[in-house]
């Protein structure tokens, strides 16, 4: 790996920003890279290194940026034809088409690098103590805040929030939390409690739906009843939502999307289109090469498909619409 990416990825580890390391694994010539090569894929989309041409690159970082966004595993990422009986995608494998002019495969090792999910928590009760101390271990970064420390909250997509505060400022603090796009939204109290604090909450403007973001009582109901106990069910909830979020193979409870406050998949999955020539994916924003036939614009991986397509456009357009009714 090129030692500028080697300083940038540890740079980023640091200071706790998300990247993944894109790796070549495998390839079947012909193919720009080869085995070893390596880049970097920051949240902005900007690339360090080296993964591949025109036709590799901007599968990558599409792949790259819905990791970011979604979480997930690593996994392998190959491209390429479908002669190379790559019609099936598996555990732990997706496959993109990449047939453009060269031809050729490559495997490319997917790794994200993502900052320790932030668990706010919101009071000074017994259960806050506990938690403080057991989440670490489940990897959780935690950050502990008073009434004085609300306005400083501000909870990101992969954040979660449990407010403890018996009844002192709940209030305040649920609609803080409801309002962000974190993942988990927890309150420690009884279930008259809760239902006090979801009616306070309507009175206050939010929508039913937000309201259902809401985890109150907080944790999986399993007889606690001592701090330790009762941070330990509310830990064993954290991981049965976190593990339900995209990505992980699972439905996700109604979160911040449904409640209009997170950033739109669009920033972090930007629009594309199909290469009719090639069916490569390609990010619209950044094609450089486009077409226009009979009104409609056609975006392209490489010179080469523009030229094919544009000698015979209807060829191509009825071999795309033969596929789509095949499938």
């Amino acid at each position: 790996m090129p030692e500028n990416v080697l300083k940038l990825a540890q740079r980023l580890e640091q200071a706790g920003k998300p990247f993944v390391l894109a790796t070549v694994v495998w390839c079947e010539r012909p193919t720009s890279a080869k085995p070893g090569a390596r880049a970097l894929i920051q949240a902005d989309g900007s690339l360090t290194g080296w993964i591949g041409g025109s036709c590799a690159q901007p599968v990558v970082v599409r792949e790259a940026l819905r990791l970011l966004h979604e979480g997930g595993d690593p996994y392998l990422l190959r491209l390429g034809g479908p002669e190379a009986g790559l019609a099936r995608s598996g555990p732990g494998l997706r496959v993109f088409p990449m047939t453009c002019s060269s031809g050729g495969i490559l495997d490319i090792y997917m790794e994200p690098h993502l900052p320790p999910p932030r668990l706010f928590l919101v009071g000074a009760s017994p259960v806050v103590v506990a938690l403080a101390r057991l989440a670490p271990v489940l990897n959780f970064s935690v950050v502990r805040l008073d009434e004085s420390g609300l306005l400083s909250m501000q909870p990101d997509e992969r954040s979660a929030v449990l407010v403890a505060t018996h009844g002192e400022y709940d209030e305040e603090a649920l609609v803080r939390a409801l309002r962000s796009p974190a993942w988990y939204i927890g309150m420690v109290g009884s279930r008259r409690r809760a239902e006090a604090c979801r009616q306070y909450l309507r009175e206050a403007g939010l929508e039913e739906r937000a309201l259902a973001r809401l985890h109150a009582p907080a944790g999986l109901d399993l007889g606690a009843v001592t701090p330790e106990e009762i941070a330990a069910s509310i830990l064993a909830e954290l991981i049965q939502v976190r593990r339900r979020q995209p990505g992980r193979g699972q439905e996700q409870e109604p979160g911040p999307a449904a409640a209009g406050s997170s950033p739109s998949a669009s920033e972090a999955a930007p629009a594309t289109a199909v290469d009719p020539v090639c069916g490569m994916i390609v990010e619209v924003a950044a094609a450089r090469q486009r077409s226009i036939y009979q009104g409609q614009v056609f975006y392209f991986c490489c010179p080469a498909c523009k030229r094919l397509f544009e000698r015979d456009p209807q060829g191509y357009l009825a071999s795309e619409a033969h596929a789509t009714h095949e499938r």
